[in-house]
């Protein structure tokens, strides 16, 4: 059955909420195995729909945490590590050394090698480090030795086979959710022991939620489509789709509407910014100068500060601001005045960074790491996705948590600019007279860094891990954007194909 127009949405609706009520029932059956609960939070999470299971999934995972697991099967010790570490729940990385010889490393002779499922398990599980444990970096060495051996002599089937792949190029903890739950859900109906019921809920609650996303898609486009052409900037390029993919990343589900759109347009906004000082700083540093000024003042007033062709555009931000705050509830505004006052700073990073255009200034790597780091705009981002969150979630730990922060919010921002960074690539080069080869594999070294610090910032924050994850979705998106050279958000042909299986293409039922 294939889904049309013929299925109405009340129907879709109804049978989910059918399918809904029979997989709560699962988690009761599942309630006295461990090893059965794993399975289904696994299942649920990797099909998307563990948005509609939270109460039971976070019961799960306490049990799960809280007791340990007898098993000497690698992949269901390394599941458990890896669900655990995903929820902030610290696990010791000793619970591998059953897998190791006297040595105490991995050991080929207990079989390891020929288990391509565990050492699949492993491979993803160990992307979770954190700072200080080698042992995890053996254990990613070891699972890629063998993981790649088996891709060259193709000897895995379908759907294992696909999923090697796609972990080679990038493991599971660090994939964009949606993207890697599209591919999941065709693999998922060819596993053994797939349960059907999950399947049929997970493919209606997507296509249930592609209708509203394309609808906001849409909306947000016509929005775009009013203000660019009445700002009738010449520099400005069309990424409003990618913009709202951002946002798309940090939220999906169905509630958080208002959400997603306001954060894409603050999305929207540091884009235009990026674009106004990038284009414009090496020609013409003093109007780059006006319009930050005016920007710190922001007062219609100050519009006279900043040159005629770019006054619409500063009216615009103004303008933007005043409609979130008219949005917001009272009890959110100061969110807004955060977002705001970290845009005022992220204007005056880009203005820096257009001063060195202007005065050819060659920075050291960690000057340019550091200005590049903080013009990423993951501050205001930060303070902006906790808006039209439930209260429950922007606590006061949150927003302090969001002020203060020197772990996953920078780190975000790092794992973007290196990622897509070729001025600080050249100035790594340039600094310490080294070949293009050496360059990429310390830059790659670093970004390895940055995710050991995200990873650990699930750990350290607990408390405010609803805050957390969502910035941590963004750091995920980012290989979507920015991975084998091509810059996905800039030039956005590249992800094309990705945008229609999220935004276009039905699953059929």
């Amino acid at each position: 059955m294939h889904v049309s127009k013929q299925i109405s949405e009340e129907w879709m609706r109804e049978r989910a909420n059918k399918l809904k009520e029979d997989v709560c029932g699962l988690f009761i059956m599942a309630s006295n195995g461990i090893l059965e609960r794993m399975n289904l939070v696994d299942t649920i999470q990797h099909l998307g729909i563990d948005h509609l299971f939270q109460e039971e999934i976070d019961s799960a995972l306490k049990d799960i945490h809280e007791n340990d697991l007898a098993s000497s099967k690698l992949h269901e010790v390394a599941l458990r590590f890896r669900l655990l570490r995903e929820h902030g729940f610290w696990v010791s990385p000793d619970v591998f050394n059953k897998f190791k010889g006297d040595h105490g490393t991995f050991n080929n002779e207990l079989s390891l090698a020929d288990d391509p499922r565990g050492l699949l398990s492993l491979y993803n599980a160990a992307h979770l480090f954190i700072h200080g444990e080698p042992e995890l970096v053996e254990a990613i060495s070891f699972a890629r030795h063998h993981l790649e051996s088996f891709n060259r002599r193709n000897v895995l089937k379908a759907p294992l086979a696909d999923q090697v792949k796609r972990a080679l190029h990038l493991p599971l903890p660090r994939t964009h959710r949606r993207v890697e739950m599209v591919s999941y859900m065709f693999e998922y109906g060819r596993e053994d022991g797939h349960n059907p019921v999950i399947l049929e809920l997970a493919k209606l609650d997507f296509n249930l939620l592609q209708r509203v996303h394309l609808k906001e898609l849409k909306e947000i486009s016509r929005w775009w489509k009013d203000v660019s052409g009445y700002m009738g900037i010449n520099h400005i390029r069309d990424r409003v789709i990618e913009c709202y993919t951002w946002s798309y990343a940090v939220y999906h589900e169905e509630e958080m509407s208002f959400a997603r759109m306001l954060f894409a347009k603050i999305v929207v906004i540091i884009a235009l910014l990026d674009d106004t000082y990038d284009v414009h700083g090496y020609t013409s540093i003093q109007e780059c100068r006006m319009l930050n000024a005016a920007i710190q003042g922001w007062d219609d007033s100050a519009v006279l500060l900043v040159p005629e062709y770019l006054r619409k555009f500063y009216e615009f931000i103004l303008r933007c601001f005043r409609e979130f705050e008219d949005q917001v509830p009272s009890n959110q505004k100061y969110l807004i005045a955060f977002s705001k006052t970290e845009l005022q700073r992220l204007s005056s990073y880009y203005l820096e960074g257009a001063e060195w255009s202007h005065r050819k200034h060659m920075p050291s790597f960690s000057e340019q790491v550091a200005l590049a780091t903080m013009t990423t705009g993951t501050r205001p981002l930060a303070a902006g996705l906790m808006v039209g969150m439930s209260e429950s979630m922007t606590t006061k730990q949150a927003y302090e948590w969001a002020v203060n922060s020197t772990d996953a919010i920078i780190s975000c921002g790092k794992t973007g600019r290196f990622m897509n960074d070729i001025a600080g690539f050249k100035s790594y080069i340039n600094e310490h007279k080294v070949t293009a080869d050496v360059a990429i594999a310390k830059i790659n070294e670093l970004v390895e860094d940055e995710w050991k610090t995200t990873n650990q910032a699930r750990i350290d924050h607990r408390d405010v891990l609803p805050v957390v994850q969502r910035l941590i979705n963004i750091t995920m998106a980012i290989p979507l954007y920015y991975s084998d050279g091509i810059d996905g958000f800039t030039f956005g042909e590249g992800i094309q194909e990705v945008l229609e299986k999220l935004y276009v293409k039905p699953i059929p039922l």
